[in-house]
């Protein structure tokens, strides 16, 4: 099985993901579907194979780290084909891969169905915003899009750091400087601090994964930078109280009162299948306005939902509201649509009689 061919391959054919595993054919996923490539069962020596080429395409990546640590992730690009995202992991005592395919061009917005009121966040000059949702639903997607409208609308210095690198950011009107974690620094939190002396304006942070770079995120947007990051949680809720919650009991108080100050934004997204075929995200926007900040302050998150779906004037969007929209324009299904939503019973009423 040759490597190169076969992902120039899964390019032409538009898929999403390519599964590497050991008892099933080579598999991928295209819309929401995974799908056997052929009938052909991998074997441990033709994963290994495979493996191998992939670390070969990446430069000659050393092998040697996953091979002792067991998991590993990464990026390459095949020149005129795509880009791609490596994570290899050992399952049951063989080699295996997901390969997510990542184009050289940068995405555009209309094509993501990305609401104007998510790219206006380009405009922010300093705090914190984040994009959270389930793995895959498209939130770095979403990060790269806002970074982009930065990028040709300003004149900044922008820094990212990820791991690893997706997008690649050509210089426009900013500078943009692109750090993959393990390749350029140790960590996201040693990066970060060294971050604040590149005299950065936009800090672009792949994922806030503990409470140290969840701490160093908040000072960067305190003293006056913008921050943008992700999450693997869902809804603005569940967001705020993980941040929260990532610090010892006796330090929350604290946080909720930095957090209630630099916090700007948070966008939750979440992909649904469409009923003619293809992925739609479905978008929860909410924006920090008094009293949402009083609630993070107090610990009233519980009621921010409310605030939400009462404050549209201000461009917030609860998630139940945005799934009810595609119900009724008729882009997704009724069940696609309750089990997505925070409270199906609400919308269950809502939608009494109709199918």
């Amino acid at each position: 099985m040759n490597a190169q061919e076969l992902l120039t391959q899964m390019v032409q054919m538009e898929v999403a993901d390519v599964f590497i595993i050991t008892g099933k054919p080579l598999s991928y996923k295209k819309g929401n579907v995974i799908a056997a490539y052929n009938n052909e069962v991998l074997l441990p020596n033709d994963t290994q194979q495979f493996i191998e080429q992939i670390y070969e395409l990446a430069g000659n990546r050393s092998i040697e780290h996953f091979l002792e640590r067991g998991d590993d992730d990464f990026s390459f690009a095949i020149k005129g084909v795509s880009r791609f995202r490596v994570n290899t992991y050992r399952q049951r005592g063989s080699l295996a891969a997901v390969i997510r395919v990542v184009s050289f061009d940068m995405p555009k917005p209309e094509a993501l169905s990305i609401p104007p009121s998510v790219l206006e966040l380009a405009n922010l000059r300093r705090g914190l915003v984040l994009i959270t949702g389930p793995a895959g639903s498209g939130k770095t997607t979403t990060l790269a899009t806002i970074i982009d409208r930065i990028n040709n609308s300003r004149n900044a210095h922008i820094i990212t750091l990820e791991n690893p690198i997706e997008f690649l950011h050509r210089h426009a009107m900013s500078l943009v400087s692109q750090r993959e974690v393990s390749i350029d620094t140790a960590s996201y939190a040693v990066a970060l601090r060294a971050a604040l002396r590149q005299s950065p304006d936009v800090i672009l942070i792949g994922e806030l994964r503990d409470a140290e770079t969840i701490s160093i995120a908040m000072t960067a947007a305190e003293t006056g930078h913008l921050v943008l990051s992700t999450l693997h949680t869902l809804g603005a809720t569940n967001t705020v109280d993980r941040l929260v919650d990532s610090f010892p009991p006796e330090q929350q108080a604290q946080v909720r009162m930095q957090l209630s100050m630099v916090l700007q934004s948070v966008v939750s997204l979440q992909l649904v299948p469409l009923v003619d075929g293809g992925m739609t995200p479905a978008f929860e926007i909410m924006n920090c306005n008094n009293a949402i900040r009083n609630l993070i302050r107090e610990g009233r998150t519980h009621q921010i939902g409310a605030v939400i779906n009462s404050s549209a004037d201000e461009g917030m969007v609860g998630m139940d509201n945005s799934l009810l929209a595609l119900f009724r324009a008729g882009m997704i299904s009724k069940q696609e649509m309750l089990i997505r939503a925070f409270a199906p019973e609400s919308l269950e009423k809502l939608t009494q009689g109709q199918a």
